[in-house]
């Protein structure tokens, strides 16, 4: 037990202190009560030796923050260590304080800016009198130091550090953290000294220049303690809502707005608090202890690749990472890898979504920024959000953006969405700090808590807002298993070689320049995408996804699976997609073993030969996994299904075909080849098949398919059904156009009624894949025919024209589908006038009820 103080003991009058300076010894009852109960649950550790006072100088302690406890707790302390009392009564000439302690911040007190009245009053005093001494102490207070090592993950999310607590965190402090509080008395400033030093200042405010110095020195003895303060909520929103664009902005708004410059400057104000992030030292190691207890627990295990490009570019490069976003897990994964490898966590955008209670501060505590989904419509919060981030590139700091802007919800990669890579962009032209380098960074898992959730809002299932009460129903999960992590970082962007490319120039605001950072900007998108998917994961669940969600009824002889594992294994070793694409070294057998074991497939015995079968209602999950790898396999698979389709088929006519539909799989899955070389590609892969006994070569430049009832003939089959899923999907789009005809649809009113007939399509064939009507999926089609000249978009009315080009391009569906599925989609794409007014009024009730996230 802490020792009283022996001013609660004894009430007689100092005689330690020489005539001139007097330190009452007498404490209110009040105080005295208050004190005798905090000794009870205190018990402080004094951080280095006790400063040497002279007792003839008046003697103030400068603490932070104002708060009752700290008031008592350096009370004690000075009695308990023979120092004059913080608590007494000063009185000197020209100096009579009720008691010895200057807080430099003060809640009780009003306005963003606050001044120090006993500071001021001191140092008016010294002003009269040249003469005077007064020593000021600087004492730090941590109420539960932040620990290098703690057992406990709640007293190490609550350790002190650097915001100044709430009242109820400062009970919680004294209750459970007392025990653990730290105390440390500084050398004593002379007064005087400080204020002739402060004189120098030319126009600045004396008091708080001499307040400012000593926040200085409380600050420099904190951060020796427990690190420096990173929270831009506390160091940097002054800066921002100074710049000259955010005053701008600020002015701008009023006049629009018709409020006033300080309503306006609020508005900003409360933007940026909603914005910024809030790095605390305590949470980030709290988030350490907590997910590698979480990733030992959920997962077999976190592999990463290729993170030394990452640590040699680090010292010289700011570092932009743009993942691919697959679950809510990727927030805290790619930071939680980065941090244990010994780097700068970097700030992490995040959507507004997640700024929910709780789980927003502990993301923002963990240097998490959050943004709105849309800027439209309101140029102040917008001003203010690009500020911040033109405030992270000027500190060099790195950065974290989902350059899919939301979750994949079928395991392909979205559209890049380009406003954060703008945002980056702008930022470094307008004033470079240090050379950007993007970081693509490719993420999956072998199974994702959100899968189900995914699955249903493919089928039409309207979006649920996340809220804490569903992120801990996902949370009951972790009982399951749920595999390994991959997690590999992509060949690195410069920036600087895109302006090099593009013609770009640092500060030019001509039109030229402003044009081809446009078109810079949209391609550097789409080389961030490609370079995700070469740093792909071709894993064990992957390969067994692509194997047997392409049988009928999902479902394979067991020797026939391990064949076709084998075959993929093979296709992406003989020719890699790229250097960076890895491959699992596990044989046919272990996957399989290791799918039994995931409850992901099943072994089901039989007479004639085992089978293995996806489990029940893994299929559409299953996809997800498959269409993570699936470019990886797509040129082989689109070859495939058009030698299955046809029986025989003339290399010249393979070459052709595929000239004519690359573009659309070169959209769809951001694959890295060239229009210009997927002939020689062509070529390669086709031989190779040959060579794996699946296609036969005929002679003369003809290729064939084996024998229809072969164990050949099945390899091609399901080598050829991936490709077939997305080829119907073209088709789709192409036959809907071509039977409603051109000038009548729009863009959105196309992808909406190609996700109808997606729907009915699915559930046609009974096989439940989502694949059939991503909406995501149809629109990047639908851009690709913009872009490549065969659709135009009315600029008035905004409907969709085209000429007879659009036939001839759907006539080479009869090379790629068989006959039924033509005839199923020509029948389910001519819907008539009533059918197509349903489908719209179907959507716009979705779109109503359903929210995004």
């Amino acid at each position: 037990m802490l020792k009283l103080p022996t001013w609660l003991t004894k009430d007689k009058p100092s005689d330690t202190h020489p005539a001139g300076t007097e330190h009452s010894r007498t404490p209110s009852p009040y105080r005295r009560a208050s004190a005798k109960g905090l000794s009870l649950a205190v018990k402080p550790t004094l951080l280095g030796e006790v400063p040497v006072l002279d007792p003839a100088v008046p003697t103030f302690y400068v603490i932070r923050a104002y708060s009752r406890s700290n008031s008592l707790l350096v009370g004690m302390q000075t009695d308990e260590l023979g120092l004059p009392s913080a608590l007494a009564q000063v009185k000197a000439a020209g100096i009579h304080e009720t008691s010895a302690m200057i807080f430099l911040k003060d809640r009780r007190a009003d306005g963003a800016t606050q001044s120090v009245p006993r500071l001021e009053r001191l140092i008016a005093a010294c002003l009269d009198n040249p003469e005077l001494k007064v020593q000021l102490v600087p004492v730090t207070i941590l109420w539960g130091r932040a620990p290098d090592k703690e057992e406990s993950l709640f007293r190490l999310l609550m350790a002190d550090e650097w915001e100044s607590p709430s009242k109820i965190k400062q009970l919680f402090n004294i209750g459970v953290m007392g025990r653990d509080t730290f105390v440390r008395f500084s050398e004593p400033k002379d007064l005087q000294s400080l204020i002739n030093d402060a004189k120098a200042g030319v126009g600045e405010n004396l008091a708080a220049t001499i307040a400012m110095r000593l926040m200085g020195y409380l600050d420099k003895q904190r951060t020796s303690i427990v690190g420096p303060d990173l929270s831009d909520k506390r160091n940097v929103a002054g800066a921002i809502l100074s710049s000259p664009v955010v005053v701008d902005a600020i002015k701008n708004h009023a006049n629009q707005t018709g409020k006033s410059i300080a309503a306006a400057k609020a508005e900003a104000q409360g933007y940026l608090g909603e914005i910024t992030s809030n790095y605390s030292h305590s949470v980030v190691r709290f988030f350490d202890h907590f997910l590698t207890w979480l990733w030992t627990r959920l997962y077999d295990g976190v592999e990463v690749r290729h993170f030394e490009r990452v640590r040699t570019l680090a010292p010289d490069y700011q570092i932009v990472y743009v993942p691919c976003h697959r679950s809510h897990i990727d927030y805290l994964l790619l930071s939680y890898v980065i941090y244990k490898r010994g780097l700068r966590i970097p700030h992490v955008a995040a959507g507004e979504n997640l700024n929910i209670p709780i789980l927003g501060d502990l993301l923002r505590s963990g240097g998490a920024f959050f943004m709105r989904r849309s800027f439209k419509g309101n140029a102040l919060y917008s001003t203010v959000f690009k500020e911040y981030v033109h405030s992270l590139m000027q500190r060099q700091a790195p950065i974290e953006y989902f350059i899919e802007g939301g979750r994949s919800r079928s395991g392909r990669l979205l559209p890049p969405k380009l406003g954060m890579l703008a945002m980056t962009v702008n930022s470094y032209l307008r004033k470079p700090a240090k050379p950007v380098v993007f970081i693509p960074t490719y993420i999956s898992y072998e199974r994702i808590m959100e899968g189900a959730t995914y699955v249903g809002e493919l089928k039409g299932k309207p979006k649920e807002s996340e809220n804490l009460l569903g992120l801990l129903k996902t949370a009951r999960k972790i009982e399951r298993i749920f595999g390994t992590v991959h997690l590999a970082f992509g060949e690195p962007l410069y920036l600087t070689d895109f302006m090099a490319k593009f013609d770009v120039n640092a500060q030019s605001t001509d039109e030229q320049n402003t044009k081809n950072t446009h078109a810079m900007v949209q391609n550097l998108g789409v080389k961030i995408m490609q370079n995700i998917n070469k740093a792909a994961v071709v894993s064990p669940v992957s390969l067994l996804a692509l194997a047997l969600l392409s049988a009928p009824n999902a479902a394979l002889d067991e020797t026939l699976c391990l064949e076709q594992i084998r075959l993929y294994q093979r296709i992406a070793q003989a020719l890699p997609y790229d250097a960076d694409t890895y491959v699992t070294d596990m044989t046919p057998r272990q996957i399989v073993d290791y799918g039994i074991k995931l409850k992901l497939i099943e072994r089901r015995a039989h007479i004639l030969g085992d089978m293995i079968r996806v489990a029940d209602k893994q299929a559409p999950l299953l996809s997800y996994f498959r269409n993570n790898i699936l470019h990886v396999f797509i040129i082989a698979s689109f070859l495939a299904a058009l030698v299955q389709r046809n029986g025989r088929i003339h290399r010249d006519r393979l070459d052709g075909i595929t000239e004519l539909l690359y573009p659309f799989l070169q959209a769809e899955l951001f694959l890295k080849t060239a229009l210009r070389n997927i002939n020689h590609q062509v070529q390669q892969v086709l031989n190779l098949l040959i060579e794996q006994g699946v296609v036969v070569d005929l002679g003369d430049g003809v290729v064939g398919s084996a024998e229809g009832n072969s164990e050949a003939y099945q390899r091609l089959v399901v080598l050829a059904s991936p490709a077939q899923q997305s080829l119907e999907r073209y088709f789709m789009a192409l036959t809907l156009l071509a039977k409603q005809g051109t000038n009548r649809l729009s863009s959105e009113q196309v992808v909406n009624l190609c996700y109808v007939v997606g729907q009915r399509i699915s559930v046609l064939h009974a096989d439940d894949l989502p694949d059939m009507f991503d909406k995501a999926l149809f629109t990047s089609f639908l851009d690709t025919l913009v872009r490549v000249g065969y659709v135009s978009v009315d600029d008035k009315t905004g409907l969709l024209n085209f000429d007879n080009r659009i036939d001839r391009v759907a006539e080479f569906a009869k090379f790629v589908l068989h006959p039924d599925v033509m005839q199923l989609l020509s029948h389910t794409a001519s819907l008539d006038h009533n059918e197509m007014v349903l489908a719209m009024e179907s959507m716009d009730k979705k779109r109503k009820f359903g929210r995004a996230s």
